[in-house]
């Protein structure tokens, strides 16, 4: 239930969050002012140890946050440095490809057509919902073994082939990397630190006695505001081809379309 979240278009996703640490914000509040407080000998002058910690606490919790953030947009840019790699070495063995002999240019160039359709409309979608594509792996090794059973007959050829070779060795490792890409996110002990660390310190707000409770209230739901919105940007970059923010296949499709596809 949880993974099935992340496929939530943001619009939907963003009040969700928001929406329930103020509810937890705002209730607790006043739970904790009705029930709790009265009990507590809490004087003005412990306002300055409740502040320290509630300072602290932020503190933490704004690092932890900030090092999640940037780690998750790291993995997020890896994944889609990987998928502009892959295309552009597609393009680059396509491109190579032409200057080889008939029937072998046709028949290889079909080919990577045929993996490159398979790519932005088959292993795509599956991408999206977390689950790594198997059939593109028959594809390719179809397309490498045509490939590395060409035979060269002139200086020429076997310069031109062994270029194609390193471009297509590009190609495999960009691949590997997107697919290692699908499956990427944050372990669960992260998200469970980030989520109690949200609403610990929410609660830290709670101990302190102000005379106007509607104050307080109001504070509290800017505070749960703007901790949602470090969640959401979590939330939105931690699985890279999930979402609506999720990578696309932008560049393979106008590589199809500009390079490939028939006129």
């Amino acid at each position: 239930m949880f993974d099935s979240f992340f496929d939530l278009p943001l619009s939907v996703a963003a009040p969700i969050i928001i929406g329930l640490l103020i509810i937890y914000g705002v209730v607790g509040l006043l739970l904790v002012r009705r029930y709790i407080l009265p009990k507590l000998r809490i004087q003005d002058a412990d306002s300055g140890f409740s502040s320290a910690i509630q300072g602290s606490v932020m503190v933490f919790y704004g690092l932890a946050a900030a090092l999640i953030v940037v780690n998750v947009w790291q993995n997020y840019s890896d994944v889609a440095k990987s998928v502009s790699q892959e295309a552009t070495a597609i393009a680059t063995v396509y491109r190579e490809l032409g200057n080889y002999p008939d029937p072998i240019r046709s028949q290889l160039q079909q080919q990577l057509r045929d993996y490159v359709d398979h790519i932005i409309h088959q292993a795509w979608p599956l991408q999206q919902h977390g689950q790594i594509p198997a059939t593109g792996g028959q594809l390719i090794n179809a397309f490498e073994e045509k490939l590395v059973g060409f035979e060269p007959a002139s200086e020429g050829q076997k310069l031109l082939h062994a270029e194609t070779l390193r471009a297509h060795a590009q190609l495999i490792q960009a691949r590997r990397l997107r697919l290692d890409g699908v499956q990427t996110q944050l372990p669960g002990v992260l998200w469970v630190i980030i989520i109690i660390g949200a609403l610990i310190s929410l609660s830290s707000a709670f101990f302190f006695r102000v005379e106007d409770g509607r104050l307080q209230a109001i504070q509290v739901a800017l505070l749960a505001t703007f901790m949602g919105m470090i969640i959401i940007i979590i939330f939105a970059f931690d699985r890279p081809f999930r979402g609506e923010l999720g990578l696309r296949p932008d560049s393979y499709q106008l590589v199809y379309d500009q390079l490939m596809k028939p006129h």
